[in-house]
């Protein structure tokens, strides 16, 4: 099932499998030749219930790059589903947590340590409560702003990984911050949405050679179209 497919129907018939989590996913027991050179970890909740949540628009982003760049069908490893692939001459593993949200580091941890890797090739890609609507930014280290699937991967990792910050922006008040949090994506900003998944798909070879700014740039540019 293509994924923009998936997202921009998924207020009619509700989707029996949530792309990336499919229910017959085989467990992973040979990766065969990949070693990857990066692993970009979405940050969500698994299940179909939480699927358009802000929360889960780690998820989203991994899921669209996975499918604009042709990657693997999901296997069941490193305690969540895994996809490899390679994206711009590099490869990449892609690793979406089955832990829930506030346990996301074990995930993390478990890849990590199977592919030999060192934290400064790890990408987070995650919702960012203090960061405008639909708005992306990238960064290497800092807080965790409250965020309980960063503060596990940092438990876990360390400071020093690379974020992907897509904006959710801010309720105003904190009494509403969890409802917005953990609310679904309006049916007015799914076009938004799709728009802003699209972009990161396509712009992600920069992220792939290390060059941020231009992904940042390239990303504002096409949703400034």
């Amino acid at each position: 099932m293509s994924f923009l497919r998936w997202l921009g129907g998924f207020f009619g018939a509700r989707a029996v499998e949530v792309p990336g989590q499919p229910l017959a996913a085989g467990a992973a027991e040979d990766w065969g030749e990949l070693v990857p050179v990066q692993i970009w970890v979405g940050l969500g909740n698994p299940g179909a219930r939480h699927a358009m949540h802000r929360h889960n628009v780690g998820f989203m982003a991994v899921d669209a790059i996975a499918e604009t760049h042709g990657f693997e069908p999901p296997k069941k490893a490193f305690q969540g589903w895994a996809q490899q692939g390679r994206i711009g001459g590099e490869r990449i593993l892609l690793l979406k947590p089955a832990t829930f949200m506030n346990d996301s580091g074990r995930a993390v941890r478990a890849a990590m340590d199977f592919f030999k890797k060192e934290i400064g090739d790890v990408t987070v890609v995650h919702d960012e409560l203090d960061l405008a609507p639909f708005k992306v930014k990238v960064k290497v280290g800092g807080g965790t702003a409250g965020h309980n699937g960063l503060r596990s991967v940092e438990a876990h990792l360390g400071n020093g990984f690379r974020r992907v910050r897509i904006g959710i922006g801010h309720p105003g008040h904190k009494d509403k911050v969890t409802g917005h949090v953990l609310g679904n994506y309006a049916k007015a900003e799914i076009d938004r949405l799709a728009d802003l998944l699209g972009a990161i798909a396509a712009e992600a070879p920069w992220l792939a050679k290390g060059d941020d700014a231009r992904f940042m740039n390239e990303v504002a540019l096409r949703l400034s179209d």
